[in-house]
């Protein structure tokens, strides 16, 4: 028997997330792993350790997924544990009074963008030094009770773990991440629905969604690129941290400068400073700058207002600790702004020259 291919139905695949249910007597505990704050709080890392020691080590130490692995009858027999309710409620009491402060109104509010934060090696979106910057600034700023938030990426593949050969070379081994099993959770619109953002490269658009990592008191905003609404081109974007060619990288640089300002857009989110951490995320000021100018300000007065109400950190404070780009490559993909914001091609090209002209 004969069958015509054009009678069989294609699949229709679609991702379904399934995740364990705790007690409710354990419920707090749920709520504590998906907010960093326990990863510089000993008392709540200490709990979830005494959960269960051998799968907390085996789990690399990440207590949702601790929780999303340990058996219902375990969890039953914690759920009578006196001494385990004892000591979460006494780490949830701590964790909602540190919550439950409101920022200080009095001081500045903040966006801060950097292209990788050190906050925890369960989360893996940092390589080194500068991610652990980053995520410092963040754990002090809810420390210190800051209103700021920060964007970032969220890296299928993060950046690689290292293992030695055996005549003692490196070797770079990128582990994907599943984002089921992090400390993150999707960010809804208004309607309920998963936020996409619409990030415009060349004459097409690269749609990235949008994640958020509760680190204490502060919101981390991560975009990602690999979803099946991108051509297999724009998947990778945010595949690996620092990974890809040149033209990757510009990629990364455009979607953490003008995607990262369009997301908080689209959150409603205004700041007072917007912090840009190297210069991975210098486009973050001509978005801006077109934003202004599209309210019928001049290029110059728009440039006023966004370099009054910017910052600047480096931490590599050398020539070969920056990324330079083609003119032409450049071009490829931010030829249509000088126009939006009001100025020539060379114009905004003398803005990122060492010799201007």
């Amino acid at each position: 028997m004969k069958i015509k291919v054009s009678n069989v139905n294609t699949p229709n695949w679609k991702e379904v997330t399934v995740k364990s249910r705790i007690p409710i007597e354990l419920e707090k505990l749920s709520e504590i792993a998906r907010n960093i704050w326990w990863a510089w709080n000993f008392e709540a890392t200490e709990l979830f350790r005494d959960l269960d020691p051998e799968l907390w080590k085996e789990c690399g130490q990440n207590p949702v997924l601790l929780l999303e692995r340990m058996s219902y009858e375990k969890l039953e027999a914690l759920a009578k544990d006196k001494v385990i309710l004892r000591r979460m409620n006494e780490v949830y009491t701590k964790f909602r009074d540190y919550m439950d402060v409101k920022p200080d109104e009095q001081r500045p509010s903040i966006a801060y963008f950097s292209m990788e934060y050190g906050l925890s090696s369960v989360l893996k979106i940092y390589s080194g030094g500068l991610g652990v910057l980053a995520g410092d600034y963040l754990k002090e700023a809810s420390d210190s009770n800051v209103d700021l938030c920060a964007v970032g990426f969220l890296y299928r593949y993060g950046y690689f773990t290292q293992t030695l050969s055996m005549d003692g070379q490196q070797i770079a081994n990128y582990e994907a991440q599943n984002f089921g099993q992090l400390p993150i959770e999707r960010v809804m619109d208004a309607n309920g629905q998963p936020l996409i953002v619409d990030v415009p490269y060349l004459d097409y658009f690269v749609h990235a969604n949008v994640w958020r990592v509760n680190v204490g008191r502060i919101s981390l905003y991560l975009l990602d690129t690999d979803n099946e609404m991108n051509s297999e081109f724009d998947r990778p974007i945010t595949h690996q941290l620092y990974g890809g060619d040149w033209e990757n990288r510009l990629k990364q640089e455009i979607l953490l400068g003008i995607g990262g300002i369009l997301t908080l857009k689209a959150l409603g989110i205004k700041k007072d400073v917007y912090h840009c951490n190297e210069g991975h995320a210098a486009l973050i000021n001509v978005q801006r700058i077109c934003d202004y100018v599209a309210t019928g300000l001049t290029f110059d007065q728009a440039i006023e207002l966004v370099r009054a109400s910017s910052l600047y950190t480096v931490h590599t404070p050398v020539p070969a600790g920056h990324d330079y780009f083609d003119e032409g490559l450049f071009g490829k993909y931010m030829g249509g702004y000088p126009s939006r914001m009001g100025i020539t091609w060379d114009d905004l090209m003398d803005l990122g020259r060492n010799n201007p002209g």
